[in-house]
């Protein structure tokens, strides 16, 4: 690029500009002697002069996300205090979204550049700031959905949020929602605490609100122990305008935890389809059609039993016996257990399942639902299956359930002496216990371990299905399938000298793709033993398989 061309450019001049900086500070004739640049950067962006000033400084930090007012003071060559002359060349460059205020640390407000900015000074081309005017109702909630994130990240503080938020209600007021959430007159915290409730449930399907996820809405835990106190003693604005309310929690009302109430619901979101919500709710399913399908090796009696629920789980034979149970009184819920030791196919099989049977899949992480909050991990667990249930009630085949790794959750009960660990762990059990009872659909955990299992878990598997490692001749199969490279007589040879589980075998294979790849190197029979002895040193075996028997 020629000089010429250079001085064209926004990014030559905000350079410039940081460069005079350097010599003469704001208080020092900065405006006088960067006159030229400072006048190309204001007309690119729309600015004055002091806040073309403040913008290059903020820029010249880069992709810092957490910039103080203090450095940008030092990098201007001012006191700190002197800042508070330019506040409302701040505020100016935040609602032109040009700088972006975070949520105060240490009580002290932090800043950083979008992207988008960025991306505008590279180019050359002024910044486009979508105005969101004339957005669906589904378009406004998706824009409510990042705002959110972005507010509970701590990427935007609250005044930002609110900010945002009565931009999007103001250029949309074609919108029933947006009327008539503006005609509550909410103040700032009140209404960006609506539009949280609002967004939770549209988006999330969460209906239960609890006081750990309203504090990340906050800037700081001073304003959120005042907003606390007015939810406690129900002097809140919202609960006067009967807005939100308690839950309940077996017929008695939860304090700590709220919702929306009907009236809200019926008059903000009367706009949205239950049909498209359902649909957006499927966003958190892995969809059947999405599923590889993979050709399965199994050992004669686990092969058996997995063809046989299967075939349960085939839509109509699904159907047709879950009616059947109705009509006896019995409970109609499929919950298996898949056990055995790591790399046997258990998930896999749980994929393959669905992928034959076509019906989706909501999983689990069940590290996930552990929480340092007192009560939280309840909630979760909870959520988890009211999540499930809408689900089933949205899905033409109902999905299933699977709860990966379900060792931590359904092992044997705790002395509730212990500490509050051992008391929540057994009130989550419970919660899953009776879950199960009432469970309308299908449920498959997985476990490498069963001989901590509770036996009140133990009943309620209707399927328990062992995974053992594969035989030999599978195990031969398996070099193959992974291997086509080898011979008959190789894949012979691994199979009878290593009692290797499927991951392990395809652990293998990935590790003679890889060296193949960075060093070029042809993977002999001998390379292979090599790979196995590795894999057997850093996977040894582990304890017995299996339930106790009593």
């Amino acid at each position: 690029m020629s000089r010429a061309s250079k001085e064209n450019t926004v990014l030559w001049h905000i350079a410039k500009i940081l460069d005079i900086s350097e010599e003469n500070g704001i208080e020092n004739g900065l405006i006088k002697a960067a006159k030229s640049h400072l006048d190309f950067v204001s007309a690119f962006f729309g600015i004055s002069c002091e806040q073309a000033v403040l913008l290059s400084h903020f820029v010249g930090k880069g992709d810092d996300k957490d910039i103080s007012q203090g450095e940008i003071a030092s990098s201007m060559q001012c006191k700190p205090i002197d800042m508070l002359f330019y506040q409302d060349d701040i505020q100016a460059l935040i609602q032109k979204k040009l700088i972006v205020r975070k949520k105060r640390s240490n009580n002290k407000p932090s800043y950083y550049v979008p992207l988008k900015v960025f991306d505008s000074i590279k180019s050359n081309n002024s910044v486009c700031i979508p105005e969101n005017k004339n957005l669906t109702i589904y378009d406004l909630f998706d824009a409510f959905e990042e705002l959110v994130d972005r507010c509970t990240d701590n990427e935007i503080s609250g005044d930002n949020f609110i900010a945002e938020i009565n931009s999007l209600i103001d250029n949309n007021l074609h919108l029933a929602f947006s009327r008539v959430f503006k005609s509550y007159r909410l103040k700032e915290t009140c209404a960006s605490i609506l539009i949280f409730f609002c967004e939770r449930f549209v988006n999330n399907d969460d209906d239960e609100i609890s006081y750990r996820q309203l504090e990340e809405m906050f800037d700081s835990s001073a304003l959120f122990r005042r907003f606390k106190q007015t939810l406690r003693d129900r002097s809140n604005i919202l609960f006067k305008t009967e807005l939100i309310e308690n839950t309940t929690s077996e017929g008695f009302g939860d304090r700590e935890e709220f919702r929306m109430t009907d009236k809200a619901k019926k008059n903000l979101l009367a706009e949205l389809d239950i049909n498209h919500m359902n649909a957006k709710l499927k966003k958190g399913l892995i969809l059947a059609d999405s599923i590889i399908e993979k050709k399965m090796y199994y050992n004669e009696k686990e092969g058996n039993l997995v063809q046989e629920l299967t075939s349960l789980l085939m839509p109509d034979s699904y159907e047709s016996i879950t009616e059947r149970l109705k009509e006896k009184g019995m409970r109609t819920g499929f919950a298996c257990l898949f056990y055995g030791a790591p790399g046997t196919g258990k998930t896999e099989t749980v994929n393959m399942i669905a992928k034959t049977t076509g019906r989706d899949i909501m999983m689990v992480d069940i590290s996930q639902t552990k929480s340092c909050w007192f009560g939280e991990s309840e909630k979760i667990i909870k959520g988890i299956f009211k999540k499930y249930r809408t689900y089933v009630e949205a899905s033409e085949k109902a999905p299933i359930l699977l709860l990966n790794e379900a060792d931590a959750i359904i092992g044997k009960r705790k002395d509730v002496g212990i500490g509050n660990v051992a008391q929540t762990e057994n009130a989550i059990q419970n919660i899953i216990l009776q879950e199960l009872e009432t469970l309308n659909g299908i449920l498959i955990a997985t476990t490498n371990l069963t001989q901590n299992m509770d036996k009140a878990f133990e009943r309620r598997f209707l399927y328990k299905i062992e995974f053992q490692k594969p035989e030999t001749e599978i195990r031969e199969s398996l070099w193959k399938e992974m291997i086509p490279e080898i011979s008959d007589n190789e894949a012979k040879q691994l199979a009878q000298q290593f009692d290797f589980s499927g991951g392990q075998i395809e652990n293998i294979a990935r590790k003679r793709t890889v060296d193949f790849v960075l060093s070029g190197n042809k993977n002999c029979i001998d390379r292979l033993v090599r790979y196995c002895q590795d894999e057997k040193l850093e996977k040894q075996e582990g304890k017995t398989i299996g339930f106790v028997q009593t």
